[in-house]
């Protein structure tokens, strides 16, 4: 794969540009990855990583052996959805996207459109919100269904995705959120998931706010990541499918939710001469 240099403007606040965007398969992706200063936490803080060693390789086998299952169950519905995206709406059935894996390392995601083509050339590159004009009428129903992400299940088999994880993140994204959440690149350090133990208790991302209540879960995730946890989110998935609440599925597999008891605290600080507002991490993070 052949990877070039260009120049890319990041939507942070204050306009800044990157020095340099690595284009992959043609898409762009930030490649500058710098932590925020957190005076909460002791130089060289590294968050610690669950389940690794022999259950590394058990969810790897487990991520193959069910997506496959998965995939022949549900090939004719995806291309049956494919056939209508394309009857209802113009362009391509098939979307693509640059996401982040683990590590930060760029690969290309792969859903059906829910949006009309191209809108982002109009509206630019924002969250997707609650009547939303830039999806579809069948796109709704895709989205609604999650039909529409059944596809990634190639980047499952490709080994660029988990079943469960922290959700991938575009690129263009990235660079605004470490800037504005301590600790943000601590959830590149497992492979993303199709599902999570933050989207099945969270809607989806709309808001910064938002953004940093699942980040404050997929961390829980990484440290805690077992194969007990995971077959909880397994099949919490399944119910969440279902249209079962997310409070309802957080008392019946008693998913953590560090949220409850989260506070947020302002603090300030001397060098800067200003008022930040930071937010403390879980205490089982505190080791």
């Amino acid at each position: 794969m052949n990877a070039r240099f260009e120049p890319f403007a990041l939507p942070t606040p204050e306009s800044e540009r990157l020095t340099r965007v690595e284009t992959i398969q043609g898409q762009s992706t930030d490649t500058d990855f710098r932590l925020p200063d957190e005076p909460n936490l002791p130089p060289g803080y590294t968050l610690k990583v669950g389940g690794t060693g022999w259950y590394e390789h058990v969810k790897t086998g487990m991520d193959m052996l069910a997506t496959g299952i998965v995939l022949l169950i549900t090939l004719p519905v995806v291309l049956l959805s494919a056939a209508l995206v394309r009857i209802t709406s113009r362009g391509p059935a098939f979307y693509t996207q640059m996401r982040l894996g683990r590590g930060g390392k760029p690969y290309v995601i792969y859903k059906l459109r829910s949006m009309y083509h191209d809108c982002e050339r109009f509206s630019g590159i924002r969250w997707s919100s609650k009547g939303d004009n830039r999806v579809t009428p069948f796109g709704k129903f895709l989205r609604k269904s999650h039909i529409d992400e059944l596809p990634q299940l190639w980047n499952v088999l490709r080994g660029e995705m988990s079943l469960i994880g922290p959700r991938p993140e575009r690129p263009e994204l990235v660079g605004s959120l470490e800037k504005a959440l301590p600790r943000y690149r601590d959830r590149l350090l497992v492979k993303p998931g199709l599902t999570g133990l933050a989207q099945i208790q969270l809607p989806p991302d709309s808001d910064i706010e938002s953004v940093r209540k699942k980040l404050v879960l997929d961390r829980v995730y990484v440290n805690h990541r077992s194969l007990w946890l995971d077959l909880r989110i397994y099949v919490a998935t399944v119910f969440y499918l279902g249209g079962v609440s997310f409070e309802t599925l957080r008392r019946w597999f008693a998913l953590p939710h560090e949220l409850d008891d989260e506070k947020q605290k302002v603090v300030h600080s001397k060098a800067m001469q200003e008022t930040q507002r930071v937010y403390p991490l879980p205490v089982l993070d505190q080791v």
